[in-house]
């Protein structure tokens, strides 16, 4: 992915007016492995950033001590230790109202995982269920692993990166195991998977199906047959539900007006767009910021650096 890493010290650029700011992955030296672990200390003051932002990574957070809320996108989560909270590309996130905080974190970008597509449909499927709580075992075996991967990053000897990236892969694995995580089964290979990995992407550009199967290089006819066949869903349907969830995001994260949030996802008449939400969400676009009311209204003066 491009984009996705920056030197220290690389100022983010400025977001499109009114969206969040976007945090890219620091790297320590240009070539550096996209990965970084270690605790909230360590990782800098956005690892409990209060305003809402986005990342070009993938975070995995280890929450052993503190109370507060972390916030994704609309949802909202208690913060009670231990728990395993994974966060994906362009979700919207802060922590709210957080005292003691502790714990250790993972962030990578997607070349780095050893599983490769694989690695990625895990971290899909435990995005559905992206805070859950640990019991004594489970949360000693992950303490292990965040404490094995910050060692081995901060150390950096000879043949680090592999073993960065094989133990990553376990916590991926493990994680997967906790009751209640990764329930649905991920989808086929192939053509399907691409498709589910370009449209939460799509859904913030408004693409639509077609647009969609020309990127992808196959008509839209066989594009449905591929991911019905995988998903059980049409392409359009994971369409509307990538392009509701990125309305919902703009609309609790920033002061966009309704007519913007529905330009950035990709509708010319915000009254189709009002009426498109509605269907979706069974409320009306400001009804929903009304119920979900606690955006920060300096955020366009508040983008961090990198």
């Amino acid at each position: 992915m491009r984009g996705t890493t920056v030197l220290p010290g690389t100022p983010c650029p400025a977001p499109r007016g009114g969206e969040p700011p976007v945090h890219r992955l620091e790297v320590r030296t240009p070539g550096e492995v996209p990965f970084a672990a270690g605790g909230f200390d360590a990782m800098g003051p956005m690892s409990r950033a209060a305003f809402p932002h986005r990342h070009t990574f993938y975070e995995i957070v280890h929450v052993v001590e503190g109370s507060g809320v972390h916030v994704l996108d609309v949802e909202r989560y208690e913060v009670r230790p231990p728990q395993l909270g994974v966060i994906l590309p362009g979700q919207v996130h802060h922590w709210e109202g957080v005292r003691g905080l502790e714990g250790s974190l993972v962030l990578f970008t997607p070349e780095f995982l050893l599983g490769g597509a694989g690695d990625e449909d895990l971290l899909r499927r435990l995005g559905e269920r992206p805070w859950v709580g640990l019991d004594g075992a489970s949360h000693e075996r992950t303490s292990l692993l965040m404490a094995e991967l910050a060692e081995e990053y901060r150390c950096g000897a000879d043949g680090f990166a592999g073993v960065l990236r094989s133990l990553l892969h376990v916590l991926l694995v493990r994680a997967a195991r906790l009751p209640g995580a990764a329930a649905r089964p991920a989808p086929a290979r192939g053509l399907a998977e691409e498709f589910v990995r370009l449209a939460g992407r799509a859904g913030a550009e408004g693409l639509s199906v077609r647009e969609c199967a020309e990127r992808l290089g196959v008509s839209s006819g066989h594009l449905a047959e591929a991911v019905r066949a995988a998903t059980g869903r049409t392409p359009a349907a994971l369409l509307r539900e990538a392009r509701t969830r990125e309305a919902q995001r703009l609309l609790v994260s920033t002061e966009l007006s309704i007519r913007q949030v529905a330009t950035r996802v990709g509708f010319a008449d915000p009254a189709y767009f009002c009426r498109f939400f509605r269907r979706e969400t069974g409320r009306t676009p400001g009804g929903f910021r009304k119920h979900h009311d606690r955006r920060d209204p300096s955020i366009e003066d508040a983008a961090p650096r990198a």
